[in-house]
């Protein structure tokens, strides 16, 4: 689906809206790179979990300097490395979901994660999803997609996801960290979590996976017919 120019789709939304699982799918489907913007904060929170905690704005930017992430498909399969150490498994803790969302506000790792970003979907056609994706880090991307589902559902969601996994996980406590991170993500002073003037808003609440997987893919290859027949004049 690649044309001469390289296509981006911006994928924003709230915690648990299923950004990165719908987003992973498309990007398969689409022949897109996939980027999960979320795991490099995800990562960014854990090394300053282990390292004085998130607490402190000043300690989070004091560490940033010592942090190095990067994400690499294995067999297939994105992976996320923390400093060389594969962190993959860990950053899906709820616990480092909202060390995620302190250290996102801090605006020393925002400008360390946004070259990486906009590097990589300027050498590729590229799905990328988070937060501030098309408002901020690709402002000019081709499609933008506002992800999004109630927050009983995207508890619901999350709660199963945890305990599939093997992890305790009880749905009030799930619901209150969502309705938290929620405020949180909308409220920071650095790049809140808000709907681009020009995205579409998706709601999935009542979609399965395959159904949401196949509207997002549906609007993407809409924006990218609709760019290749402007750029043909």
């Amino acid at each position: 689906m690649a044309s001469e120019r390289t296509v981006s789709a911006a994928i924003d939304g709230p915690a648990g809206a299923g950004k990165s699982t719908v987003a992973r799918a498309c990007a398969k489907r689409l022949g897109f790179v996939y980027c999960d913007t979320g795991a490099l904060y995800r990562a960014v929170g854990l090394y300053c979990m282990r390292h004085g905690g998130v607490e402190s704005t000043a300690n989070i930017a004091a560490r940033v300097p010592e942090i190095s992430v990067a994400i690499r498909l294995v067999d297939g399969v994105q992976r996320v490395y923390l400093n060389g150490e594969d962190v993959s498994e860990e950053i899906r803790l709820p616990e480092v979901s909202m060390a995620a969302s302190a250290v996102s506000a801090v605006l020393e790792v925002r400008a360390a994660l946004l070259g990486i970003q906009r590097k990589i979907a300027e050498e590729n056609d590229v799905i990328m999803d988070g937060r501030d994706i098309g408002t901020v880090v690709l402002p000019n991307a081709d499609v933008k997609i506002f992800l999004t589902a109630s927050p009983e559902v995207r508890a619901k969601r999350r709660c199963d996801e945890l305990t599939g996994k093997g992890v305790e996980a009880r749905y009030e406590d799930v619901l209150a960290d969502m309705q938290k991170r929620d405020y949180d993500d909308s409220h920071r002073k650095a790049a809140p979590l808000k709907m681009a003037d020009d995205a579409v808003l998706a709601d999935t609440s009542e979609l399965d996976l395959e159904q949401a997987v196949e509207l997002v893919c549906g609007i993407i290859e809409n924006a990218v017919h609709n760019k290749l027949s402007k750029e043909r004049g």
